[in-house]
């Protein structure tokens, strides 16, 4: 017997549990499907400085564990299973979860998020959250008067090895290639950045380091040539994935994947909303996506009273 619900949504981290405490508190009594790893990209974070009402720097994963437990508190049925098919032909919505679950909504928010492209390398793993890193905004503050990478060479790497120049004494940009992939004024910023070096045709081979980030592999692509570079720290900026594959063919999704809004997280289909970074190509923040996660749920809230 599937469950039926006013408010079904599916995402478990900053945006998805914001949600659910907003619609729990319009007394929509929502479902939270939060997927196999609760809490999204907030449980590979380590210290968080920059969330609002934390004097004091806080774990990602408590931080999550925080949000969970108000969910909780508000009688937010949470189901920790994937998502992975859906009918939004028409409403109620229908939705099946990967361990054979279902459920009919009236209104559905997705909060699924996206998830950074990474080398695939062990140590990139063994070393995130020390050293290692996929947001220079979240963890750029960490790196005073260090010396960093940025591996990539889009307008994300672009952005990042800028932003990083604040902190960091020397940003050095790896790319593959010998030219860059970034549009024309983030290549012309960067260049003119004296903080920024660059090392081209070149890919990553190892992080080097015991606990922390010491150091990285380089190989020169043209040469293959092995050079070990020193460095405080990697930041991996070759883009992201947002979690749609379920959706292709149900809302609109823009050539990336990331889901078309009308800037109040409203989608192409009505009753269905967008929040977090699965709509969000731009800032990726927990906070930013905890403030369309609100917005989305007061947007359901609104939708439903107009279609009672």
């Amino acid at each position: 017997m599937p469950y039926q619900k006013k408010v079904v949504i599916i995402g478990s981290g900053s945006a998805g549990y914001t949600a659910a405490i907003y619609a729990a508190r319009a007394n929509l009594e929502p479902l939270l499907f939060g997927g196999v790893s609760m809490g999204g990209q907030l449980m590979i974070t380590s210290d968080v400085e920059n969330f609002p009402g934390f004097p004091e720097p806080v774990m990602g994963p408590e931080l999550m564990e925080r949000m969970m437990k108000q969910c909780q508190r508000l009688n937010v049925t949470i189901i920790p299973e994937l998502v992975d098919n859906v009918d939004l032909s028409k409403r109620p919505f229908k939705l099946w979860t990967t361990e054979g679950k279902e459920a009919d909504a009236e209104a559905l928010i997705v909060a699924t998020g996206a998830n950074a492209k990474l080398l695939n390398i062990p140590s990139e793993k063994l070393l995130m959250g020390h050293g290692v890193s996929a947001c220079a905004t979240c963890d750029g503050f960490f790196f005073k008067g260090k010396e960093v990478l940025v591996i990539g060479g889009g307008d994300t790497a672009m952005e990042e090895a800028n932003f990083l120049t604040k902190f960091a004494t020397k940003v050095t940009v790896v790319h593959r290639r010998d030219s860059l992939r970034a549009s024309a004024i983030m290549q012309d910023r960067a260049k003119k950045n004296p903080k920024i070096a660059w090392i081209w045709d070149t890919g990553v081979e190892e992080i080097l380091g015991n606990g922390h980030v010491d150091g990285a592999k380089l190989k020169n692509l043209k040469t293959n040539a092995i050079t070990d570079v020193k460095c405080d720290g990697v930041f991996v900026a070759i883009g992201h994935n947002p979690t749609t594959g379920f959706l292709k063919g149900q809302v609109k999704l823009d050539k990336e994947g990331y889901i078309e809004t009308d800037g109040r997280t409203r989608t192409s289909v009505q009753g269905v909303f967008a929040a977090g970074d699965v709509m969000d190509t731009r800032y990726r923040q927990a906070v930013t996506a905890a403030g369309t996660g609100c917005m989305a749920a007061l947007e359901a809230e609104r939708f439903l009273a107009g279609h009672e």
